[in-house]
C-alpha cells in the first residue's frame, strides 16, 4: 500500500515541506521545497494571512516538483509555545492477598493514565505523553513490562504540552491555504527521527535546533526524552549584529552571512578572503575580511550555545552523556558552528544532523535545515493522510476536553 506524507516546517526565517512516498512502511523522499518565510516572529504566528500565503506557495511548488496533488500535511510546533515536565504514576497489579499475576495492557494504560494525572492550565493542550521508564515492583529500567509478573507497576513519562492558541493559529492557516493539518507533534522529537541513530538514543544526546528566531532544545536518553526546552534567540541576532555593524539591511546582511559567515575564528583566519559590502544611500561599496566578520558572529553564536548549556545544567541532573550533541536547523549549516559548540561544551562528540538516505531524489534533502520536514514524514510514516472531516471525527471520538484521548497519544510516541 502506498501513502503520501507531507511534513511542513513552518519557521521563522524560512517555511519548508518534504513530500514522502510510503510503500509499505519504508519511506522514500520524493520532494523539497522552501520559502522565505513571512508571518512570524520568534517562532510564533503573528499575520495569519502572510503565513497562509507562504505555506500555499510551498505545498503548490512542493506539488509541481513531485507531480502529486496534496490534500493535508503533518506539522511541528516549537519555541516558547512548548513546555514539557517528567511525572510518575503507580497502580496495583495484584490485589493483597491474592497471587500475583502478569503486567497486561490494561494495566499499562492504567499506570500511563495514573502518570498523565496531572493538572494543566485551560490555555494549554496535551501534545504528548512519552513513557521514559516502568518501574516493576521497585525495579527500573523496564521498556515493555508486559507479561511480567508483578504486585505493582511504576511509569515515569515525559509529558508536552503546547499552547492552545498556537495550534489553532497553524491549524488555521493550513487549513485557509487549502490544506487539512492531519497531525503537529514536538519539532525536535521528530528531528531525531531523521538525524539521531539508536545508538545516540540509548547512551544519551542533545538535540540543537538552531533556527532563525528560536533555538530549541532536546535531551535524550535510554531512548526517551528527559528535557526539552527554547531558548528565545537565533540565527537572526547574527544577522541583526551584521547590519548594525556594517550599516547594512538586514536581507543583505543575511546574505552575507549565509555566503561568508563562519563562526570560528581559526577556520576564518585560513580560508581568509575579501567580502564586498555594498554600499547604502549612495555611499560607495566597502571591503571586509572573513575575518572581520567571524570577529562578529562568534561571539553572538558562542553566547546562544551557553545559553544552551546553562539551561541544561540548571534544568536537568544529568551528570554526563555518553552520545552525541546533533546540530540541525539553518544556523547549524554555518561553517565552524562544530567546532564552537565542542569548545563551549567542552566535547568532541558534536556533528551536524543530516537526514539519514531515504533514496527518491537524491540529496537535495539531506541538508541540515531538512532535518525537521523531513522527521516529521518519517514519524508519521503509519498515518493514513487525507480522511474527510467526517471520518477523522469518528477516528477521534474517543477524545476528552484536553485533545486526543491518552492511548492516541501513546501510540503516536515514537520511542
Amino acid at each position: 500500500m502506498t501513502n503520501i506524507i507531507v511534513g511542513l516546517d513552518v519557521g521563522t526565517s524560512f517555511v519548508r515541506a518534504v513530500i514522502g512516498e510510503i510503500t509499505d512502511g519504508n519511506v522514500e523522499i520524493i520532494g523539497v521545497a522552501k520559502k522565505v518565510s513571512s508571518g512570524l516572529r520568534n517562532g510564533k504566528i503573528i499575520n495569519i494571512e502572510a503565513t497562509m500565503d507562504c505555506i500555499k506557495q510551498v505545498i503548490e511548488e512542493l506539488e509541481q516538483r513531485a507531480g502529486y496533488e496534496i490534500i493535508s500535511c503533518v506539522t511541528g510546533i516549537g519555541g516558547a509555545q512548548v513546555e514539557s515536565m517528567n511525572t510518575k504514576g503507580m497502580v496495583a497489579v495484584s490485589a493483597r492477598g491474592r497471587n500475583n499475576r502478569e503486567i497486561t495492557q490494561s494495566d499499562v494504560d492504567r499506570v500511563l493514565e495514573a502518570a498523565n494525572a496531572v493538572q494543566i492550565p485551560m490555555d494549554r493542550q496535551m501534545l504528548h505523553v512519552i513513557p521514559r521508564e516502568y518501574i516493576v515492583d521497585g525495579t527500573g529500567g523496564y521498556k515493555d513490562p508486559i507479561h511480567m509478573i508483578a504486585v505493582r507497576l511504576e511509569a515515569e513519562v515525559h509529558v508536552v504540552t503546547a499552547s492552545r492558541t498556537a495550534i489553532q493559529t497553524i491549524t488555521q492557516c493550513v487549513n485557509r491555504a487549502g490544506y487539512q493539518l492531519d497531525q503537529v507533534m514536538l519539532k525536535t522529537l521528530a528531528c531525531t527521527k531523521a538525524v539521531m541513530n539508536d545508538d545516540e538514543r540509548d547512551l544519551g544526546s542533545i538535540l540543537i535546533d538552531l533556527g532563525g528566531g528560536t533555538t530549541d532544545v532536546l535531551v535524550i536518553i535510554n531512548d526517551a526524552p528527559i528535557f526539552t526546552t527554547s531558548i528565545q534567540v537565533g540565527g537572526n541576532l547574527v544577522t541583526n549584529d551584521i547590519s548594525i555593524v556594517k550599516g547594512i539591511s538586514t536581507t543583505t546582511a543575511e546574505k552575507i552571512k549565509v555566503e561568508h559567515g563562519c563562526c570560528w575564528y581559526p577556520l576564518a583566519q585560513d580560508t581568509d578572503e575579501e567580502v564586498l559590502i555594498p554600499g547604502v544611500a549612495g555611499r560607495a561599496p566597502d571591503q571586509s575580511s572573513r575575518t572581520e566578520l567571524c570577529q562578529i558572529i562568534q561571539p553572538r553564536m558562542e553566547e546562544i550555545f551557553m545559553m544552551v548549556r546553562d539551561e541544561i545544567m540548571r534544568r536537568t541532573n544529568v551528570q554526563s552523556l555518553s552520545g552525541s550533541i546533533i546540530l540541525t536547523g539553518g544556523g547549524a549549516q554555518m561553517e565552524g558552528a562544530v567546532e564552537l559548540a565542542e569548545s563551549v561544551f567542552g566535547t568532541s562528540s558534536v556533528r551536524i544532523g543530516l537526514p539519514e538516505k531515504f533514496g527518491g531524489i537524491g540529496e537535495e534533502y539531506r541538508l541540515a535545515e531538512y532535518a525537521t520536514a523531513v522527521g516529521l514524514v518519517v514519524a508519521n510514516k503509519n498515518l493514513i493522510p487525507g480522511k474527510s472531516k467526517k471520518e477523522r471525527k469518528s477516528r477521534d471520538s474517543e477524545k476528552d476536553d484536553r485533545g486526543e484521548s491518552l492511548w492516541q497519544k501513546i501510540k503516536k510516541s515514537f520511542f
